[in-house]
């Protein structure tokens, strides 16, 4: 039985040491991918559609009023303007060569196979967050994202934990408090998990 206890002891012991150097290599939660930035197939660039042409978010990510993602727009969206817009070198393209990152855009549109964009942002299956909800409260798509109209590549802003998002919810049911509205962000468990 001591032998045992000693065993049991010197695993736990081994496991803490084990948990203790992994944390001083990375001090950021399990499933936090704040700071992820993947190349894409496609240089695409917020900082010139959202940020220097100011096209609103939702022209391209249209389904995030009305539904629980806010989705990657269909190539059909880009290619509204993209069949007649200046392109990267200031003429017009369908007058000259487009840039090459265009005419990826275009074969993958006339080609109808799309672009397989790399995925950035990803929520647990457990968890269940709905865009529309959020969008339709006046929440800015800075919140959780942050200042994605000054990005050349997007990046995950924020570590989407749960704690986050209670901050969020609890700060804002203070601010409606205050102004002596009811509270409406939810707060308890079923609201995000199923």
């Amino acid at each position: 039985m001591r032998l045992r206890t000693v065993a049991i002891t010197g695993c736990v012991a081994f496991g803490a040491s084990l948990m203790i150097f992994a944390l001083s290599l990375d001090t950021r939660l399990l499933g936090d991918q704040s700071g992820y930035k993947p190349i894409q197939p496609i240089a695409y660039s917020h900082a010139l559609h959202a940020g220097e042409l100011k096209i609103d978010c939702q022209f391209c990510h249209s389904a995030a009023e009305t539904s629980r993602h806010a989705g990657i727009p269909p190539l059909s969206t880009c290619m509204k303007c993209h069949e007649s817009v200046l392109n990267k070198a200031g003429t017009p393209a369908g007058k000259s060569n487009p840039s090459p990152d265009i005419q990826k855009l275009r074969e993958a549109y006339v080609s109808g196979r799309g672009i397989q964009w790399v995925r950035i942002h990803r929520l647990p299956a457990h968890v269940t967050f709905p865009h529309s909800r959020h969008v339709r409260s006046g929440v800015a798509c800075q919140s959780c994202h942050g200042e994605i109209q000054g990005e050349e590549r997007v990046e995950q802003f924020m570590a989407l934990a749960m704690g986050e998002c209670l901050a969020c919810h609890r700060l804002e049911n203070q601010k409606q408090l205050l102004a002596g509205k009811p509270a409406q962000a939810p707060t308890d468990c079923a609201a995000c998990h199923h």
